[in-house]
Parts: structure tokens; C-alpha cells; sequence
């Protein structure tokens, strides 16, 4: 059989090891039942740098159902994989791991690989097709976003990126919750506090209420004059409209943009027949044969679904529940495109996972495959001050002031969204190596110095010879950029965009080892050889995937620190 020559990525290998184990499979497939996929075929690097460059267990997977040992099959296949090129030695361990080593030239051709591809190298396709609607924040358009709409915005945010960096259409959704009583509550408050008077019963305080009663003031300077209920809407509009400004800005300054601002009073707004989302999606439910009458009110059986009770759609009154505008909002999603939704919501929404899912499914979607709720934990940050504008919240612009934006998004987005927790501000405003995000964005700052300091002294890259990275530490660190593609595709698949930020930490580790055991610029009056201007090459390949890999969690990458 004739195997192509080797590539560099690990996407090539598991290539040319999907079409060794065809033919292998062929011959032994009478009486067994196996089917090889190429995705059955990945690689991981051995912890154990001594083991090679990549390992595969694909013996071992196979090897039942194709009737086989697994060391036997691990064997055949070494066997094929020697004579690929760019191979330079491959390894049976075990009960039939295949370890496997790249020659420096095949490896190396990876740093030239990154530097041309540049902003594009780490993206992938692995989602190409999916077309994904992602709702995060959702905060109610009341008051500032707090410190969990923070943490909701990094994530957020960051699994937009990796989705889109994987291939997906993504848009990012914020649901405006501008209906309801809440709304009406803001409104008196905010009159209120023109007025001079005491907030109302159940109104919001704080002082940010103070200052939006002046801006609505300057505004309609004529608000006082006006019947009471029309004061009350003027207050709300205004202010409303002001504070949903304020969310906006604040999350610009956060590195946060969606694509979609959705209000909740589209859903509620009559068409010309005089009916609105609302009531087309409650016969939309009907339809699908799922929708009951008890008690005077209409149900939907969301326990065919998995929910732990029906939910009522419409009240005995004729009043609509929340499920209500939840179902017309999620119809509006399909209907608008979106095969996939993914909801983002707080630690305090844990029962709307399996109601949002039974809506799926009572909407005639897959509840497995077309809606995935993430429930993110809560997150603390010791010393935090409450605001002394809201008086009982620790305000995103607060945080950013204290911390910045980039110590936040980073801090934030290297845990798992299920996993409280708690940030140490002092560790975070240091600038030392034990601060994850200092240590990340000075090994690109590195780098960027490297390059300006190598073409100081004359080494550019105008030559390119790979085979002379033979060094252990280079064989360490070009393993490491060669991961970062699978890295960003099984983040995106997780939706767990922290995968990326310990990549980074390892990465900067490896490439702050490689620095100081490989010159870049010739000692004294050494002359510049060709693996100098090469190891330029892997200094920049790093300089671009640190890049790239903080530009997926909305961080910067500065060149100087």
C-alpha cells in the first residue's frame, strides 16, 4: 500500500492512520463487526516526553472487535507508520500502545506553518454546519450588571469564540427583560426618587436609582407635572432606556458584544390581527398535541418530557405565565434560523434546565441534540466591595476599575462554569509568575521582545531549516503548538473555554524552558547560522498561538510589559 507523506499536525497523522487500518481491517472483517471511522483514530502526547512525540491506544480499541491482538495489530501498524516519511521511530508499549516520534524536520515545519497562517492557525471545522444561537447575561434592564453577570459574560463570551473558531455560526443573544411587573417597580422607584420620597415597598434602592431619577429629570424636565400613571411610564421608558445604555457600555469595556439584543416585549406586542408571539406560539403547542385545558387554565404535559410537573401556559384569569413568553422566545429562536440553542443561565436557575428541555421537545425539537442549558456557579472575590451606587452588589465597573479588564476575563474564564468560585484580588494585581494571566501575557511580551532584539542583531528569517531543532526542549514546545487546534475544536465542543487557558499556562511554561536552553541571537562573535534565523520561526509560531489563544478569551496580548 503507499501511505502519503507525513504532515506536521496531529490532524495528518490520525490520517495516515485511518488509511493503515482500512486495509489491516479488511483483512480480518469476515466474522467481525467492527467499523473504523477516522474520528475513532486520535492521538494524545505522552506525559512522558521519553515516549515520544504522540501516542495512540487505536490497537487496543480495535483489536476485539476486529478478532485481534492488540499488540500483534499495534505491531502491523508500526510496521506501516516506519516507513512514513517524517517519522523517524515508532514504538510498541504495553498491551499495544504505539508511541511515535517525529524527525526534527517534520516537526519543525510546524513553526513556519504558524507563522503563515497567522490569526487563522488554531481555527478549525469540526463544527462547520451548526448554526447556534448562545444566550448569556440576560440581565433585567433595572439595574448595573453585578459580579455574576460578570463571570456569565466571560463565559459567555468565550465559548462564543472557541464556537466560532471551530467553524459554527454563533450568534450571541442577550434577552432584555423589559415586561412585567419588575419594569413597572422600576418605574416607581425611579419616580420616587424625582419626587424625593422614600423608595416604595418592594422598589429597588441604591443610589444608582438617585441618579437615574436626575438624568429622566433633565430629560422631561415636565415629568413631576404629569398624571400620575404617566409620570410613572415616562420615568420607565427613560430610565430603561438609560440604564440598558449603561449594560451595553459596560459590557463593550469588558470585551463583550452581542449580536442580538432581543426584547421580551416583542413577544407581547399584537400583530395587525391583534395577536401577538405569545398567542401564536401557545397554538404552535396545540399543534404538536401537547397542550391541555384544566381548572379553566391551558397546560402543556412537559412531563412526556421529562419535566417533574406540567406547566401552566395560561392562567384561569387569561393572564400568561413566564413559561409562556419562554416558549414564544424559543419558537422565535427556531424560527429565525437557529438548529441549536445553548442558554448560559445563573446558579439560582437549576429548574429551568429540564423545563427548557421539556419545552424543546413539546415544540417537536430534540431535547438531547437541538437545546443545551450551561448552569455556571456562583463566583466571590475576597475583599470586594459592595457598590456605593447599588448599595447591595458588587458592580462589573467597580471590578473593571479595580482589577481591569483582562486580570477578570482571564481569572474567569480559566474555570469550569460548574465550579464555584473564589478570586484572590491581590494574587490577581500582581505582576510575578504567580499570577496565571501576568504569566501568560509576559511570555507573549517575551517573545515580541525576542523577535525585536533578534533583528537588532540580525537574525530574521529569511532562511528555514527545521531539521536543526533537535534540541529536547524544541521537540517539547513544537509538541505543545501542534495541540493547539485540537485544543481549541474540544473546547468548543465542551463549551469549556478554561481548556485553553491552561493550554496557554503550559505553553508559556515550555516556551520560557526552550528560551533558556536555545539561543536565538549567536554569542559574542558568533556567526548567525541558519538555526538561529529557525529558531526565530518557533519564537514567533509562539508569539501567534499565545496571541491567538488569549484572543479566545477576549484577553489582550501586549508586546511590552
Amino acid at each position: 500500500m503507499t501511505v502519503e507523506s507525513l504532515s506536521v499536525t496531529p490532524a495528518d497523522l490520525s490520517r495516515v492512520l485511518f488509511d493503515i487500518l482500512g486495509p489491516l481491517a479488511e483483512q480480518r472483517r469476515e466474522g467481525s463487526s467492527a467499523e473504523i471511522s477516522e474520528s475513532q483514530v486520535t492521538l494524545e502526547r505522552p506525559k512522558n516526553r521519553e515516549h515520544g512525540d504522540w501516542a495512540s491506544n487505536i490497537a487496543m480499541k480495535l483489536a476485539k472487535p476486529l478478532g485481534a491482538n492488540p499488540r500483534e495489530l499495534a505491531s502491523q501498524i508500526a510496521e506501516q507508520l516506519q516507513s512514513v516519511d517524517g517519522i523517524a521511530s515508532v514504538d510498541v508499549a504495553g498491551p499495544g500502545f504505539i508511541n511515535i516520534r517525529l524527525d526534527a524536520a517534520a516537526a519543525g515545519q510546524l513553526a513556519k506553518t504558524i507563522v503563515d497562517a497567522g490569526e487563522a492557525y488554531g481555527r478549525n471545522d469540526s463544527l462547520a454546519g451548526e448554526v447556534i444561537n448562545l444566550e448569556f447575561v440576560s440581565a433585567n434592564p433595572t439595574g448595573p450588571l453585578h459580579i455574576g453577570h460578570t463571570r456569565w459574560a466571560a463565559l459567555g463570551d468565550s465559548i462564543r469564540r472557541v464556537l466560532a473558531a471551530s467553524g459554527a455560526e454563533v450568534a450571541s443573544e442577550f434577552y432584555i427583560n423589559d415586561a412585567g411587573n419588575q419594569m413597572d417597580t422600576f418605574g416607581r422607584s425611579v419616580l420616587a426618587a424625582a419626587k424625593g420620597e422614600p423608595t416604595p415597598e418592594g422598589g429597588y434602592p441604591g443610589a444608582y436609582i438617585a441618579d437615574l431619577a436626575a438624568a429622566v429629570l433633565e430629560r422631561e424636565p415636565k415629568l413631576l407635572e404629569l398624571a400620575e400613571d404617566d409620570a410613572v411610564h415616562t420615568a420607565r421608558e427613560i430610565a430603561y432606556e438609560l440604564q440598558l445604555t449603561e449594560i451595553k457600555e459596560s459590557l463593550a469595556r469588558f470585551n463583550v458584544v452581542f449580536d442580538v439584543w432581543f426584547s421580551e416585549r416583542q413577544l407581547h406586542a399584537p400583530d395587525e390581527n391583534g395577536r401577538s408571539d405569545i398567542d401564536v406560539a401557545v397554538e404552535r403547542l396545540r399543534e404538536q398535541g401537547h397542550v391541555f385545558e384544566q381548572d379553566d387554565a391551558i397546560w402543556v404535559r412537559t412531563t412526556e418530557f421529562g419535566d417533574d410537573k406540567d406547566r401552566v401556559i395560561r392562567r384561569g384569569n387569561g393572564v400568561y405565565t413566564y413559561f409562556a413568553a419562554d416558549a414564544a422566545y424559543y419558537l422565535n429562536k427556531g424560527d429565525r434560523g437557529f438548529t441549536h440553542k445553548i442558554y448560559l443561565l445563573g446558579a439560582d436557575h437549576h429548574g429551568y434546565v429540564h423545563r427548557l428541555k421539556a419545552l424543546a421537545g413539546a415544540a417537536g425539537d430534540d431535547p438531547e441534540r437541538d437545546i443545551e442549558v450551561l448552569i455556571g456557579q456562583l463566583v466571590s472575590i475576597n475583599g470586594a466591595r459592595l457598590s456605593k451606587r447599588a448599595g447591595n452588589i458588587i458592580e462589573l465597573n467597580d471590578l473593571q476599575a479595580w482589577l481591569g479588564t483582562d486580570a477578570l476575563r482571564y481569572s474567569l474564564g480559566r474555570y469550569p462554569a460548574d465550579s464555584p468560585l473564589t478570586l484572590d484580588p491581590e494574587l490577581l494585581r500582581k505582576r510575578t509568575n504567580d499570577n496565571p494571566v501576568f504569566y501568560v501575557q509576559y511570555a507573549h511580551a517575551r517573545t515580541c521582545s525576542v523577535s525585536r532584539n533578534a533583528r537588532d542583531a540580525g537574525v530574521d528569517r529569511d532562511a528555514f531549516a527545521p531539521e536543526t531543532l533537535t534540541h529536547e526542549t524544541e521537540a517539547a514546545l513544537l509538541g505543545a503548538l501542534q495541540e493547539f487546534p485540537r485544543i481549541v475544536a474540544q473546547s468548543a465542543e465542551l463549551r469549556e473555554p478554561h481548556r485553553v487557558a491552561r493550554y496557554l499556562e503550559e505553553l508559556a511554561g515550555l516556551y520560557h524552558r526552550w528560551y533558556d536552553n536555545c539561543r536565538i541571537i549567536p554569542k559574542g562573535d558568533d556567526p548567525i547560522e541558519d538555526v538561529h534565523r529557525t529558531r526565530l520561526w518557533v519564537n514567533d509560531a509562539t508569539r501567534q498561538v499565545i496571541a491567538n489563544g488569549l484572543g479566545l478569551l477576549g484577553v489582550s496580548a501586549p508586546e511590552r510589559m
